[in-house]
């Protein structure tokens, strides 16, 4: 096979393998520019205590520093939206964490495709990342022609929204390389005027959408393992996992498109989880709901603490 035709064979099997999107990205420095936000925030505390993120700097800039060989990056996009909400009378969780953890659903379904790639041409080889190793993936997103960045920080893909996991191969051979898409947010900024904690903005000096992390609900109530602050306690709402505000108010989400993903779907017994169950949530309860959930991330210590603070609110309003 060519370039043409491999590149062709690689996007119509991502679809078949349940992809939403695919693209392909030449692998080289990422971008003098960008590389200067992403230290502008690591600099600004943006990054909270995750720091994961402060690491390994020349390989997260450098993809053939991390897989060396490496010629091109596969990038793929997987549908999460839920085509059954949880009830908005009960406590709620990010809509990406209603199923199976999605680094063990996308990961497997990447592998499958570089298999595909190998039996049509021997002499690839690859690794296949989702999340869990320092690549930047909503940049090899935008490179790969996926969608653009907005200034909720998350992935617009046009006519489909943002509610999307990446996944990436990163592949030894030489491909049809898409263009990266030049469309942004205008001067829509419902998503920042959304965030209950104002985690959005613009950097001051080159206007780039950041993200604070230090006030961001999905921080404060996964990856923060200490007190939750002051703030995020009284902007909690009845969000005990993570929180959505500014996707729902991102205009390209208004015409939703539920997943079909079955390994997506939340359970029967997540559906019908009330409040009263979630303030009673036992260890053994905790572990049968969110086996192989992205949930466990947060630790039933973490959650029951976030349940104790959304009705500590509750009781006080």
């Amino acid at each position: 096979m060519n370039a043409h035709e491999l590149t062709a064979y690689i996007k119509a099997e991502a679809l078949r393998l349940g992809f939403d999107a695919c693209g392909v990205a030449r692998a080289q420095q990422v971008s003098a520019s960008v590389q200067q936000i992403y230290l502008r925030g690591i600099n600004a505390g943006y990054v909270a205590d995750m720091n994961y993120l402060r690491r390994n700097e020349e390989m997260r800039f450098n993809p053939t520093l991390l897989v060396p060989g490496t010629q091109s990056i596969i990038c793929v996009a997987m549908n999460y939206y839920p085509s059954r909400p949880l009830d908005d009378s009960t406590y709620q969780l990010a809509w990406y964490a209603y199923g199976q953890d999605y680094h063990t659903v996308v990961k497997n379904r990447l592998q499958q495709l570089l298999q595909q790639i190998r039996q049509v041409c021997p002499n690839a080889d690859g690794r296949c990342f989702c999340d869990t190793a320092p690549v930047m993936e909503k940049y090899w997103a935008e490179q790969a022609g996926l969608g653009w960045r907005g200034r909720h920080t998350q992935l617009i893909i046009k006519g489909l929204g943002t509610t999307f996991f990446l996944g990436e191969i990163f592949l030894n051979q030489e491909l049809e390389y898409d263009t990266p898409l030049t469309q942004g947010c205008g001067s829509c900024r419902k998503c920042q005027e959304a965030c209950p904690t104002h985690a959005l903005c613009d950097d001051e000096e080159t206007h780039h959408p950041m993200l604070d992390a230090r006030k961001c609900l999905s921080y404060q109530t996964i990856e923060n393992h200490g007190r939750l602050s002051d703030e995020a306690r009284s902007a909690m709402g009845n969000c005990i996992y993570g929180c959505d505000k500014c996707q729902q108010a991102c205009p390209h989400n208004h015409t939703p498109h539920p997943t079909t993903e079955v390994l997506f779907q939340p359970s029967e017994a997540l559906l019908s989880m009330k409040p009263c169950d979630w303030q009673n949530l036992t260890v053994e309860q905790y572990r049968q709901l969110f086996k192989g959930s992205a949930v466990k991330r947060a630790k039933y210590e973490g959650l029951k603490r976030n349940i104790e603070a959304v009705e500590e609110l509750r009781c006080k309003n």
